[in-house]
């Protein structure tokens, strides 16, 4: 498997929309993602000419770096796409601390998170009813 990291374009758009199934039901995703986009915030993991997976950086967490979205298509998980979407995320960060949320449910981004150095740095309830936000944080260079 030969992987890259790259700027999504909006060239990107539809095979982002695709990997995200959170667009099928909430129309708002779509222009999140054109935004992430639009500004030079959306990263895309390529396989084989394929787009696999996206993640987006933005500054809106207390001026922080906050990963606001990573996700990859169902066939590439547990493949190393997402620890590569972070990696780079990182290496582009332009604040000393990164942050990122995910649902109380999402074991898995939980154990990446963990894998890769991410702190527990608090808990947002009511986000989603009955799923707590935990919210993590990683120093980086």
């Amino acid at each position: 498997m030969s992987l890259s990291i790259r700027s999504a374009t909006s060239d990107d758009l539809h095979a982002i929309l695709a990997i995200d199934d959170y667009c099928r039901t909430h129309p708002e995703r779509k222009k999140a993602i054109e935004r992430w986009i639009g500004s030079g915030a959306c990263y895309v993991a390529i396989v084989d000419g394929n787009v696999v997976g996206y993640a987006a950086l933005e500054y809106s967490f207390y001026d922080n770096g906050f990963i606001a979205m990573l996700t990859t298509t169902t066939d590439h998980r547990r493949q190393g796409i997402g620890t590569a979407l972070v990696r780079h995320i990182e290496s582009v960060c332009m604040t000393p601390k990164l942050f990122t949320s995910t649902n109380e449910s999402n074991k898995p981004m939980q154990a990446l998170l963990a894998k890769l150095g991410y702190q527990p740095s608090g808990i947002i309830e009511n986000l989603d009813e009955g799923d707590a936000e935990l919210v993590y944080v990683k120093r980086v260079p």
